[in-house]
C-alpha cells in the first residue's frame, strides 16, 4: 500500500476500517457481517451441505466415468453442494429448480445428468438451454462444448443469440445438434420458422429463471416449452426465487422440486465493507481505492449506462485499465471488453445489474457498488461475481450517509 495511504484494520468484532486518502479527505468503512440464512426442511426443499456430504463423489452419483474424466482435465474433483444436491433427481428426470449463490457450479449441476441421458446416436436436438443475456448464453455454450471435447463424446451443441447472422445459425441446426443454447427471442424466431425442430427435446433448461420467468421475458419461455415433447423435464436454476416465479411454477411445473444448496444466502467468503463519501465524490474515491488497493481484477457496479461511460472515461485517463459493459454497447464491443478481462489486459469491468446478470468472470477480488442497490437480492446478485469455487472476496459499497442509514 502507498505510503501516503494509510489504513488501519481493527478484529471483525471491531468491525471498521480507516482510509486516509492522499488528498486529507477520509472516508469511514465499517464492515458488515453476513449472516446466514435459515433454511426450513421442509418436504420439498431438498438442501445440499458440505459439512453433511464431504464423502460424496462424482462417483457415487451415478455420473458416468467418462464425464468424471473429463472434469478432472479442469481440474474439478469433487462435487458441489448443489451438485450434490442437483444430480440425482436431474438424472431421474424429475422438474427441478436450483437454487443456490452465484459461482457454486449450478451450470454442470444441470449439464452432467443431462450428459448422461443425451443419446448422441439420435441425430436430433435433446437439450435446450436458455439464457437471458448473449454473455450468459456464450458461457454456457462453451462450458457444454469443453464438457463434450473433454469427455470424448460425440455430443454437438449449436450457439443461438441475436445479433449474429440469422442464416448462419441455421446452417448449423442442419447439423442436428444435440444441444442448443441461446436467448429467448431467437430461439423462438427459429422455432416459428421450422428451422429448430422440437419433436425429440427431453429436456428444457431456463438458466437465470427468476429474471425469465416474469414479464415480457416469459411468452417466449412458455412458448419454447410448449414447443417440446410433452414429457419434456423442466430445470430452472438461479441464485434467487421471486414471488412471481413461484406462482409461474406452479402451472409450467406444477410437480416441481425445489433444491437449494445450503442455508447462507450469502456467500461467507465475500467480506463486506462500505465506505461514506460524498455523492460527486465517489468517482474519485473509486479511483483513489483501486490505485490503494492495487486490485487484480474487479466488477464497478452502476446504474445508468451514462454513468458508466464517465466513470471508464475518468479511470482511463488515470492510466487504469478498464472496460464499460453497458447494454448500449455494440456486440462487437461487448465480446472485446469480455476478452479483455478473460486474458488481464483489462483489470476493471464497469457494468449494470442488466449487463452482468449471470456473467462468470475468473478471479474477480473485489466488487465494488458506485451505485448501491436497491433490494437486497440485487446486491447479492452483484457480489456473487467474487469469491467463486472457494476463492476470496471482497465487496465495497460506495454510499452517502443517507444511503449508509439504509444498510
Amino acid at each position: 500500500m502507498p505510503a501516503n495511504l494509510s489504513s488501519t484494520l481493527h478484529p471483525a468484532g471491531g468491525g471498521r476500517r480507516l482510509i486516509t486518502t492522499p488528498t486529507g479527505d477520509t472516508g469511514k468503512t465499517v464492515r458488515i457481517t453476513a449472516r446466514p440464512a435459515t433454511i426450513p426442511r421442509d418436504k420439498n426443499v431438498l438442501l445440499g451441505y458440505r459439512s453433511e456430504f464431504d464423502f460424496m463423489k462424482f462417483t457415487d452419483l451415478s455420473v458416468p466415468p467418462e464425464l468424471i474424466a473429463a472434469l478432472a482435465k479442469q481440474q474439478i474433483s469433487d462435487p458441489s453442494p448443489i451438485q450434490i444436491a442437483a444430480i440425482p433427481p436431474l438424472a431421474a428426470g424429475k422438474d427441478a429448480y436450483l437454487r443456490a449463490e452465484t459461482g457454486t457450479g449450478k451450470t454442470l449441476a444441470y449439464l452432467l445428468p443431462l450428459f448422461s441421458r443425451i443419446d448422441p446416436a439420435q441425430a436430433a436436438t435433446q437439450v435446450v438451454i436458455v439464457a437471458p443475456t448473449h454473455e450468459l448464453a456464450i458461457q454456457i455454450h462453451r462450458q457444454s462444448c469443453e464438457l463434450a471435447l473433454n469427455a470424448a463424446c460425440a455430443i454437438r451443441s449449436v450457439l443461438l443469440i441475436g445479433g449474429t447472422a440469422t442464416d448462419r445459425q441455421i446452417d448449423k441446426l442442419k447439423t442436428k445438434p444435440h444441444v442448443v443454447v441461446g436467448s429467448p427471442g431467437r430461439i423462438v424466431e427459429l422455432i416459428e420458422r421450422g428451422k429448430l425442430k422440437t419433436a425429440h427435446i427431453r429436456a428444457v433448461v431456463i438458466d437465470e429463471a427468476d429474471r425469465l420467468l416474469n414479464d415480457e421475458s416469459l411468452n417466449w419461455i412458455q412458448k419454447i416449452v410448449s414447443a417440446a415433447a410433452p414429457a419434456r423435464q423442466l430445470i430452472f436454476a438461479s441464485a434467487t426465487i421471486e414471488q412471481q416465479t413461484r406462482q409461474v411454477l406452479e402451472t409450467l411445473a406444477p410437480g416441481v422440486v425445489m433444491l437449494r444448496a445450503g442455508a447462507a444466502a450469502v456467500n461467507e467468503n465475500i467480506e463486506h465493507l462500505y465506505l461514506v463519501c460524498e455523492s460527486r465524490d465517489k468517482p474519485d474515491m473509486l479511483r483513489k481505492l483501486l490505485h490503494a488497493l492495487d486490485v487484480p481484477r474487479s466488477i464497478v457496479f452502476v446504474h445508468r449506462n451514462d454513468v458508466a461511460e464517465e466513470v471508464a472515461s475518468k479511470l482511463t485517463h488515470h492510466k487504469l485499465a478498464v472496460a464499460d459493459l453497458n447494454s448500449e454497447l455494440s456486440k462487437m464491443d461487448r465480446k472485446r471488453a469480455m476478452d479483455g478481462i478473460r486474458n488481464g489486459t483489462i483489470r476493471i469491468m464497469i457494468a449494470s445489474d442488466l449487463a452482468a446478470r449471470g456473467l462468470n468472470l475468473p478471479g474477480v477480488t473485489h466488487v465494488f457498488n458506485l451505485d448501491v442497490p436497491t433490494m437486497s437480492k440485487a446486491y447479492l446478485h452483484r457480489v456473487g461475481r467474487t469469491a467463486r469455487a472457494g476463492a476470496k472476496g471482497t465487496a465495497v459499497s460506495l454510499v452517502t450517509e443517507t444511503e449508509a442509514r439504509l444498510i
